[in-house]
């Protein structure tokens, strides 16, 4: 099964536009600046003259045929190529997706201004890869790129691709989208469960694809944000970028937070930028299972992508006025312009941790409360890499079947007596979370190197427990992702858990809940509490973990509320 739907789900809510205008198609071979040529295919309308050109690249097979979901954009008068980005079906070369996009994208771009039937201003569009090869892309300062629209993409290949703000892998996303696009011929991978599982970390490729990949290799090799991953990050080079860009993200889908970060640093720089977030994973079409957003849940993409390419590839008009920004507040389920992020006038708010007896599971006595409880106490649990605990929805990629993503029941993960559940009181009105969402956590562990999660879940009347949004610390990482420092067996540390962005109003009658722990596997690789080397591990041991909370060790979660 290959991973193809993320490339065209963009353009496919709306009704490709009836004509009987003929369509022409070229195959095109597209040379690259060191003698590879890449294959591409070209659209347009019969007789029309030279036309604003609309470029998708792919990893994910161009095909043969006009797709129904880039039919409206020929029939609006554009030019429309479709191209395999290098190593990848009928294009030459071998796939370096970590360094060949750029130069690339540029080769691309000066070779289809220079054609007949292309007037030089050029747009890009697509999601996931695609909308990645599209940052790659502007950071050129191509002259002939005129506008880009990339959805569910991210802009860094540290914290979206590899690692989390954390530092720990993002083994499932990687290991899967591996095993479906990268296997060796021939080769029939095991189940998903397994591979994640393969130890050490550095040949689990091999066990997913079948050979060893290189990307996969320099991600092992590279745990921290060093040099390596700075010199292709687009994050780090943003000020290069000047065309106007709008993105389009969902709240479960696992580029949101660079999403929102990449508007906020455009707009700081002065740039051209908006962004829509939406009730969404990485990909849009697919509904979620037992939860219900309503009728506006939906979004006109196609529509907006052909009012955004009329005005900066056209230089017409736009119908309809671009907000900054547009995001789905989940549980209101509407929509709701902004003008930045994270919201100015949303209020941090802490809900302190405290119990009695123990916070070990939904049994347990653990509570969230607005004040700081005067006296410190604690919560401890044993973290034991061979049981981890599983990863239920969340922003997760790329293949729902085989790794559930999305609103889910927690349930189930509430059972286990490794992970502490803080619920507060309930809600006697609506409150509203718009924002980063962080834990400040004051911890102690027996183990050299270990990791602690944080999740926030909204508790519904009825029982249910709906994830919202999570995020995990590795302890070595905890001065930073630039360097590793070990930690010492017993001494407390005061850690910030990075958990996760969300829009959500709690109705009155919920309460909002936090679960705390140190794992959520296989969205993230478990540590195995050795302090070795990472990837190069194979045996694990337990760590005894301690949470601390009240008198002068609060820990807390901070939410963005924001006032009604």
């Amino acid at each position: 099964m290959r991973v193809t739907g993320f490339s065209l789900f963009v353009l496919t809510l709306a009704s490709a536009l009836p004509s009987a205008a003929q369509v022409v198609q070229e195959k095109l071979r597209i040379p690259m600046r060191d003698g590879v040529r890449l294959a591409a295919n070209l659209f347009r309308l019969k007789g029309s003259s030279a036309s604003p050109v609309i470029l998708v690249r792919t990893p994910y097979n161009k095909g043969a045929e006009l797709s129904r979901a880039y039919r409206p954009f020929v029939e609006a008068g554009y030019a429309i190529v479709v191209e395999d980005v290098r190593g990848r079906f009928e294009s030459e070369g071998v796939f370096d997706p970590l360094n060949q996009e750029p130069g690339d994208g540029e080769d691309t771009l000066n070779w289809l201004a220079r054609q007949p039937w292309s007037n030089g201003r050029i747009g890009m569009t697509g999601g996931s890869y695609l909308g990645i090869v599209q940052w790659k892309a502007a950071l050129t300062g191509n002259p002939y790129l005129k506008a880009i629209f990339p959805v569910v993409s991210g802009y860094d290949d540290y914290v979206d691709r590899a690692y989390s703000k954390g530092g720990a892998m993002k083994l499932g996303n990687r290991l899967l989208w591996m095993s479906s696009n990268l296997r060796a011929p021939g080769f029939t991978p095991p189940e998903f469960n397994f591979f994640v599982k393969h130890l050490p970390l550095r040949d689990a490729d091999r066990a997913a694809t079948g050979q060893n990949v290189d990307m996969y290799q320099r991600t092992v090799e590279h745990p921290a944000y060093d040099s390596f991953w700075k010199a292709i990050s687009t994050r780090e080079k943003l000020a290069r970028i000047k065309v106007p860009v709008f993105s389009v993200g969902g709240w479960y889908d696992n580029f949101v937070d660079s999403d929102l970060e990449a508007f906020a640093s455009l707009r700081k720089l002065g740039r051209t930028a908006h962004t829509m977030i939406g009730p969404w994973p990485h990909n849009m079409s697919i509904p979620f299972e037992g939860i219900d957003y309503g009728p506006d849940s939906k979004a006109p993409v196609t529509a907006i992508q052909l009012e955004w390419f009329a005005r900066w590839l056209k230089g017409e008009s736009a119908k309809a006025q671009f907000r900054p920004l547009r995001i789905f507040v989940m549980g209101a389920n509407r929509w709701r312009e902004e003008r930045e992020w994270p919201l100015a006038r949303a209020v941090p708010t802490p809900m302190y941790l405290a119990s009695r007896q123990g916070a070990n599971g939904v049994e347990g006595d653990g509570a969230l409360r607005p004040n700081a409880p005067r006296r410190q106490r604690s919560d401890r649990f044993v973290y034991d890499p061979a049981n981890p605990v599983p990863t239920r929805g969340g922003n997760t990629c790329c293949t729902p079947k085989i790794f559930a993503w999305g609103p889910m029941d927690q349930t189930t993960i509430e059972k286990r007596t490794d992970v502490l559940v803080y619920t507060g009181p309930a809600l006697d009105k609506d409150l509203e979370v718009t924002g980063p969402v962080k834990v400040v956590l004051h911890v102690a562990t027996s183990a050299k190197d270990t990791d602690f999660t944080a999740k926030l879940v909204d508790a519904y009347p009825d029982g249910r427990v709906v994830n919202l949004t999570d995020g995990i610390l590795r302890l070595r990482y905890r001065e930073g992702l630039e360097r590793s420092v070990p930690a010492e067996p017993g001494k407390v540390y005061t850690i910030t858990v990075d958990a996760g962005v969300t829009s959500n109003v709690f109705h009155a009658g919920h309460r909002i809940r936090l679960e705390v722990s140190s794992s959520n596997f296989p969205r993230f690789d478990r540590n195995l509490n050795t302090g070795g080397p990472h990837g190069m591990e194979t045996r694990w041991q337990t760590a005894e973990q301690t949470v601390f909370h009240g008198g002068e060790r609060p820990s807390h979660v901070l939410l963005p509320v924001v006032p009604q």
